[in-house]
């Protein structure tokens, strides 16, 4: 069973070091939970994710489902043996899919594949407008919604998505929310967000009562699954603030902070979330993984964070260095020799050179997404690793404005 324990907490603020004990094994806190979606970390092997400092990965529940299915996976014996994984695992409930495909269908807000070939169709269809081409309709009792794969129609009930990630098998789970744009108004905003306070308390019933049968199975109970209530409400302090004390009331093992946030969020509506949350708790905040918002959210309470950036911005050619980002494809690069970090500590940057990286991926070298994942996951899982050291160290805002004042000042010139 999940359990977490505070080791020191970050003077004057939320933010604290600790541990977090799963069936598979122990994440120190603050961490980067490293996205795969597909049960795989895209261009990397699961000993290279580790060798990286990853400690966590998380797969996606709507991606699973639809392929392979979560009924192999359970087949499989559950994630961590049918990825070849051997660390703590993390599915989120499928919510944002929804949202994706429904209210933010192509508004550009999506965080997965949106189906291009199905909008263009829709449009030419419908006069050349998106609003009826969104592939999710959300009711009461849960979404029905169009594969992006193949146009299938499926439905995601709270239930069916508790159900789903069982089989799947990661040791944390989130229970089924509406995730809502941020271009939403208050009131769509409240209403959504009542909507998934109610379907938090379907999802908790139906996983403890997947806990309680599997308890009935020899050695089952040893691998229980921890569940994470979602915390809702948009930009709205009220809202926030009510979503935050309705969940917390809920037997949760832990809790989610969900929605879309820009960079002051992270120092307001996480703040407002994470005062009222129980502090014995652990807290995830789902999406975020830019360096600056990684600090806020630190110090504002989060333990955790998922984002795709790292990794897809690496295979797109945009690299992570302490003086910024940089786009590889820039002439520049052509003939640089030097690695992308002098001092960097990844494999990337003790073999090979920024004129290697540019040409391999002007080749459109499959191996130019590999090297440069290597050193973006290296690179951010570093950099919490280094904010938690900092926070025991006790000399976190002097990190903080050490290396954002770097970061961010040179980033334009990059």
């Amino acid at each position: 069973m999940l359990k977490f324990t505070i080791k020191k907490k970050l003077e004057g603020k939320l933010g604290r070091v600790g541990t977090l004990k799963t069936s598979h094994g122990i994440i120190e806190t603050p961490a980067f939970v490293t996205v795969g979606t597909k049960a795989t970390v895209k261009a990397l092997t699961p000993e290279q994710v580790k060798d990286l400092g990853s400690q966590v990965v998380l797969a996606n529940t709507y991606h699973l489902y639809l392929q392979p299915g979560d009924e192999i996976l359970k087949k499989a014996g559950g994630l961590n043996k049918f990825m070849n994984w051997n660390g703590p695992t993390m599915t989120d409930s499928g919510g944002f899919q929804v949202f994706s495909l429904g209210a933010a269908f192509g508004d550009n807000v999506s965080k997965i594949a949106s189906g291009e070939s199905t909008k263009v169709r829709c449009r030419a269809e419908n006069g050349g407008t998106n609003s009826s081409c969104a592939l999710a309709k959300i009711d009461e009792d849960g979404v029905i919604f169009r594969s992006h794969i193949d146009g299938s129609e499926h439905r995601f009930t709270p239930e069916k998505s508790i159900q789903i990630q069982h089989n799947i098998g990661a040791d944390m789970i989130f229970a089924f929310d509406e995730c809502t744009s941020p271009t939403a108004g208050y009131k769509y905003q409240k209403e959504a967000m009542n909507r998934t306070h109610r379907w938090a308390k379907r999802s908790l019933d139906e996983h403890k009562k997947l806990n309680k049968e599997k308890k009935w199975v020899s050695g089952a109970h040893k691998n229980e699954i921890a569940l994470f209530g979602i915390v809702q409400g948009g930009r709205f302090e009220d809202l926030r603030r009510e979503s935050a004390k309705v969940i917390s009331e809920m037997d949760f093992d832990g809790f989610g902070i969900g929605g879309s946030f820009s960079k002051e969020d992270m120092y307001t509506a996480v703040g407002w979330v994470n005062e009222i949350l129980p502090e014995e708790k652990p807290r995830h905040l789902l999406g975020i993984g830019e360096p600056s918002d990684l600090f806020g959210g630190i110090e504002n309470g989060v333990d955790l964070f998922d984002c795709v950036a790292p990794t897809r911005m690496a295979r797109n050619g945009t690299i992570y260095t302490l003086d910024g980002k940089i786009n590889i494809l820039n002439a520049k690069f052509k003939e640089d020799f030097e690695p992308i970090e002098k001092e960097c500590g990844c494999y990337t940057c003790q073999n090979y050179t920024k004129a290697y990286l540019s040409h391999l991926f002007r080749a459109k070298e499959m191996q130019a997404g590999t090297l440069a994942t290597i050193h973006n996951l290296y690179f951010i899982n570093k950099l919490v690793a280094d904010i938690r050291q900092s926070i025991l160290d006790e000399n976190f805002e002097e990190f903080k404005e050490k290396f954002l004042s770097k970061y961010y000042r040179k980033a334009d010139s990059q």
